[in-house]
């Protein structure tokens, strides 16, 4: 299975957490990083998004359909959110669209076993992968991307 951990980008201040939209930054940082995953991901792949402004704009930025999922909100818990994305035995490819703290600490559950407080970038996009193997699934990193990394 492959997970795709993607972090909203960058949005405005607001008093009600839930309803902030994307800065003109962060409009910006969507579209470099949905360039590159437009490009990188099956077409098959299954995109879950929080319920926030942030992260739909986000998602929007990719042009492809999305299902917006409750459970994995910004007060979401680690193993709320892989139980969503269906890991590890999901069929095909899952990006969930979300949040910190739980994109670090899903992050460092699949690659460490402990849940720790990692900190990924706004828009950055981590993909984390499994290989059958005959002793068992083979854990790996493909790719952690950031939108500073594309050119403008």
């Amino acid at each position: 299975m492959d997970l795709i951990l993607w972090r909203h980008a960058q949005a405005e201040e607001g008093e009600i957490d839930d309803d902030r939209p994307l800065t003109a930054h962060g409009r910006r940082q969507a579209a470099k990083m949905a360039t590159w995953l437009d490009r990188s991901l099956p077409s098959g792949c299954r995109i879950l998004c929080s319920p926030t402004v942030r992260t739909v704009q986000t998602a929007e930025a990719l042009q492809r359909k999305f299902k917006i999922i409750e459970a994995i909100n910004p007060a979401a818990k680690p193993q709320q959110v892989l139980d969503a994305a269906g890991w590890p035995s999901a069929r095909g490819p899952v990006m969930l669209v979300g949040h910190q703290p739980w994109c670090g600490q899903v992050a460092s559950l699949l690659l460490t076993g402990e849940i720790q407080n990692w900190t990924i970038k706004k828009s950055n996009a981590w993909w984390i992968s499994t290989r059958d193997k005959e002793d068992g699934n083979d854990l790996y990193l493909r790719a952690v991307l950031s939108p500073e990394f594309f050119l403008d």
